[in-house]
């Protein structure tokens, strides 16, 4: 039997020094090209699972199998370079506000580059041009020049994209990308995530708020529920009955798009 491309197991994450169970034992195999969607209220354990995927987050317990590699082993050095094959995209956008959006999108390659170039930002022609390229794909190829600060919501993400896009992921890491967006501009994003899924064949897994997305969207849904998982199966199995029965009263917190 083929291993999954991803395998979580037993991931714990505690905080405020044993207060927060955030994740609790939480076991998860996923698949090559899937889009898994994670869905759950604030304070499920989304968030927290992406982030210790690739590390922002350091797990208490468990262990995070990316091919045959234990990423929860890895030195920090080693981790750094095995970040550039994950990529991540972020709910607040987490640009550089004052720089150029292509200075942003650049930023996807220091992982690829000298620690002394890096910290001088010392980016090559080649580089440059495959980062006007990335922000030709997502439509912004002509604000390249333009502080990240000036533009909106839905420009922002799409430069994280373009970052994203820059690093030639295997597998990307969408943290709630458009909880802070509105339906139309969500729907352009996710469609972004969906054409780097299907033909550029990268493992997407992403954190959404909103049920009607995740059912649009992904090829799979895991819930979770206090860092526990609740449901894990199809789009087309979770219906607003089998939604309502997992989250209870708080469904009605969840806005549906």
């Amino acid at each position: 039997m083929t291993e999954p491309y991803l395998r979580i197991e037993k991931l714990t994450k505690v905080y405020e020094r044993g207060q927060v169970l955030a994740l609790d034992a939480l076991s998860l195999d996923v698949e090559k090209r899937e889009f898994l969607v994670v869905i759950g209220l604030s304070g499920s354990g989304k968030s927290t699972l992406l982030r210790c995927i690739n590390r922002l987050i350091e797990p208490t317990s468990g262990r995070i199998m990316l091919g045959s590699v234990d990423l929860t082993r890895l030195s920090p050095e080693r981790m750094r370079k095995m970040r550039r094959r994950m990529g991540m995209i972020f709910q607040h956008f987490n640009l550089i506000r004052r720089a150029p959006v292509i200075t942003n999108v650049l930023t996807g390659r220091l992982g690829y580059m000298p620690g002394w170039k890096a910290m001088l930002g010392m980016f090559s022609k080649e580089d440059q041009d495959r980062a006007l390229e990335s922000l030709e794909r997502v439509g912004l190829r002509e604000k390249a020049y333009v502080r990240a600060d000036e533009l909106s919501g839905g420009q922002q993400q799409r430069v994280g994209i373009a970052r994203a896009l820059m690093q030639e992921p295997e597998i990307l890491l969408a943290d709630e990308p458009v909880s802070a967006l509105d339906p139309a501009t969500s729907h352009s994003i996710m469609q972004y995530l969906e054409w780097m899924n299907r033909e550029r064949e990268v493992t997407v897994l992403a954190s959404l708020h909103f049920l009607s997305l995740a059912r649009r969207y992904g090829t799979r849904i895991v819930a979770l529920k206090d860092g526990q998982r609740v449901f894990d199966g199809p789009p087309a199995e979770i219906d607003n009955a089998k939604f309502k029965e997992i989250y209870g009263e708080d469904a009605e917190e969840v806005e549906v798009r």
